[in-house]
């Protein structure tokens, strides 16, 4: 390749997105030289392989070759492309081995064409509770907050994370804003250990020692500017206080701001009355207060109306006058003069006796108008000036809407939403139409929606409980950023020649049912101290037992004709056992078990011994464990949290073929009976074939 077209010249795009559909050049070439060529696909087929390059980008850009092939083939698959599957499964690796597995088929339900990258590191199945950005040596990034207890900067731009994750807080981070403090960008967060903590997002470390003050979670914080000095205020749910800190000392200003009934502080937004900060929050008594951040003290007398929880508030300017904007779960929207503390005309009730959960303000056509989003499906936009409605209302959504922001697009406002639903839609303002197809990717509720400014676009950051974080171009209908995202407890079996099924329950009991009559087979057998997670059936001696695999951490075997334990439970795991497989080695019945704590374990169940050491490799929990036999020796193969399956001679213990790996965690894995092999990861399956 010519040195213009390595240094990025105006040509490269052009000449290089007609190499998208080589797989030897997807699969060999640096990752970030075919990230940086994406945009300019423009055939059918380019397009398509810019879609299966970005969709697991976030995994195999970081991999090894080998994992990149094999990744690219399953996401290609996902896209229905199996041509295309095999071709990039064929790609000649140097120094590795032709692919041991092929992709058959593999569904596509949470793929989109218009995934652009991934923010994916917050650890587990975790929640992304709480999303702000900022501008860090003039690049845009989001900081977002988790109920792993971290915080992450993300630099949209790019769509990678920049630095370590932020830890110190202890419990979850329900909440977070920026400020600027003597010119350095910082992040303030709230979390549920009661502390307020500010990070230098340049440098990565916390300033100074927890802002404390607070009995019991922070659920709320937001900054100002008090008297030139920029502060954070903190609102908890148990001790009712509003607190304020001096962001430049780490000081607290001033008493805290009492007086609330014991109701919690569920929303909070700052503003500006006859030049002096003030705060504006929500409470769940239904009941708006405003305070003078400078004194600490209440502004008037309580603003009253509401008559259910208020937790969603905004703030804006009205003809020259600051008014808060207030959403109930009285289902009413509405205003007040915060200058005078009187409502400003009747309240907006047009959300159908469901509690509104959101409220925004624009500008449409150069009049101030309220966005308010409510459990009725419905988003509702009125003229602030006039107090009436604007348009209809925008349905759409088949879920509740959760979460509102808005910004400008192209010129025209656009209001953001999320939903229940798992969708994001964009609507037009002024047209009261929505834009384009709903945004879709996200596998869980939307629950937060901020919008920014990307490289001089305007883009919207979705986070949901699905704890992923993803940033969309509001222009394009892009997605800049992307996702990532139980349990069977059901085995059968005969006894006494009837056909029966083992359940494991939630109360620590194993039960059976006689297929037949759908009905009880004895009395629940007792014996796990948590919950029965899975479950097997076996033949053990000539007599039917199941195993049962628990949250206390131990494995347990029942004689399924007297109902009786089989021998003391089988211990060993050191977290919850999460799946167990039967097979025989050796002529010995075995079963296979794989835990919380990693490992995957081999129990001799006529002698109820261990069988050697602990399968070790996994990095996480391993929640998939599925036997076979093949070419005549048998076989586990388990699944974890680590997005990647093992397969284990069981003859040997070791591990008898390379690692599978997957853009999401596995949680389920099955052999079928031509040997086939699937797979359940995220939320999708896959079916492999052995080459």
């Amino acid at each position: 390749m010519s040195d213009d077209l390595q240094n990025g010249g105006p040509s490269e795009a052009a000449a290089v997105a007609k190499r998208l559909t080589d797989p030897e050049w997807l699969v060999n070439t640096d990752p970030a030289r075919v990230l940086a060529v994406l945009d300019g696909a423009t055939g059918r087929e380019e397009v398509l392989a810019a879609a299966v390059y970005r969709v697991s980008a976030h995994v195999h850009r970081d991999a090894d070759v080998g994992v990149r092939r094999q990744l690219l083939a399953l996401d290609a698959a996902r896209y229905g492309d199996g041509k295309l599957a095999a071709r990039l499964a064929a790609a000649t690796v140097e120094g590795e081995p032709g692919t041991r597995w092929g992709v058959e088929w593999a569904t596509g339900s949470q793929i989109d064409p218009r995934l652009r990258c991934n923010l994916t590191n917050h650890t587990g199945a975790v929640l992304v509770l709480a999303v702000a950005t900022a501008v860090v040596e003039g690049r845009p990034v989001a900081v977002t907050g988790s109920d792993d207890g971290t915080v992450r900067v993300w630099d949209l731009a790019t769509g990678q994370q920049a630095g370590e994750p932020l830890t110190g807080h202890t419990d979850e981070v329900n909440t977070v804003a920026t400020a600027v403090v003597e010119g350095r960008p910082v992040a303030v967060t709230g979390s549920d250990d009661g502390t307020v903590r500010v990070w230098d997002l340049a440098t990565g470390q916390q300033v100074g020692e927890p802002l404390t003050g607070h009995t019991g979670p922070v659920q709320a914080v937001v900054t100002s500017v008090v008297e030139g000095r920029p502060v954070a205020v903190g609102t908890g749910s148990f001790d009712t206080a509003v607190r304020m800190w001096d962001l430049t000392t780490g000081h607290p200003l001033g008493e805290p701001i009492t007086g609330y009934p014991e109701e919690e502080v569920c929303a909070v937004a700052a503003g500006v009355v006859e030049g002096r900060p003030i705060a504006v929050t929500g409470i769940r008594d239904g009941v708006v207060r405003v305070w003078d951040l400078a004194s600490g003290r209440p502004v008037g007398e309580p603003l009253t109306g509401h008559t259910d929880a208020v937790c969603a508030v905004a703030t804006t300017v009205v003809e020259g006058r600051p008014i808060a904007v207030t959403g109930s779960w009285d289902a009413t929207v509405r205003v007040w003069d915060l200058a005078t503390g009187e409502q400003v005309g009747e309240p907006f009730s047009g959300h159908h006796a469901n509690l509104v959960g959101a409220v925004a303000t624009a500008v449409v056509n150069g009049r101030p108008v309220a966005v308010s989003a409510g459990w009725d499906r419905t988003v509702w936009v009125w003229g602030l000036a006039t107090g009436q409605p604007v348009g209809q209302p925008l349905t759409g959504h088949t879920g509740w809407v959760n979460t509102v922001a808005t910004a400008v697009v192209e010129g025209r406002p656009v209001a953001v939403t999320g939903s229940t639903d798992v969708a994001v839609r964009v609507w037009d303002l002024a047209a009261g139409q929505p834009v384009g197809e709903p945004l879709t990717g996200h596998t869980d509720m939307v629950g937060v929606v901020v919008t920014a400014v990307l490289d001089g676009r305007p883009v919207a950051i979705t986070a949901s409980q699905d704890a992923s974080t993803r940033v969309w171009d509001l222009t394009s209908g892009q997605q800049i950023g992307a996702a990532f995202t139980g349990l069977a407890r059901l085995a059968s079996g005969v006894v006494g020649g009837r056909p029966v099924v083992v359940s494991g329950d939630g109360d620590g009991t194993v039960r059976m049912w006689d297929l037949a009559t759908d009905q009880p087979v004895g009395e629940p057998l007792t014996g796990h101290t948590g919950a029965v997670l899975a479950v097997a059936a076996t033949v053990v001696g000539g007599r039917p037992v199941a195993v049962s695999a628990g949250w206390d951490g131990t494995v347990q075997v029942w004689d399924l004709a007297t109902g009786q334990q089989v021998g003391e439970p089988l211990t060993g795991h050191t977290g919850p056992v999460l799946a167990v497989a039967t097979v025989v080695v050796d002529g010995r019945p075995v079963t296979v078990t794989g835990s919380r704590d990693g490992t995957v374990r081999v129990w001799d169940l006529a002698t109820g011994q261990q069988v050697g050491e602990p399968l070790t490799g996994h990095t996480d929990e391993v929640n998939a464990v599925a036997t076979t036999v093949v070419e005549g020796r048998p076989v586990a193969l388990t699944g974890s949290d680590d997005a990647t399956v093992r397969v284990w001679d069981l003859a040997t213990s070791k591990q008898a073929a390379p690692v599978l790996s997957f853009p999401e965690p596995v949680r389920a894995v099955a052999v079928a009976p031509g040997g086939e092999l699937l797979v359940g990861f995220g939320w999708e399956l896959a079916l492999l074939s052995p080459r």
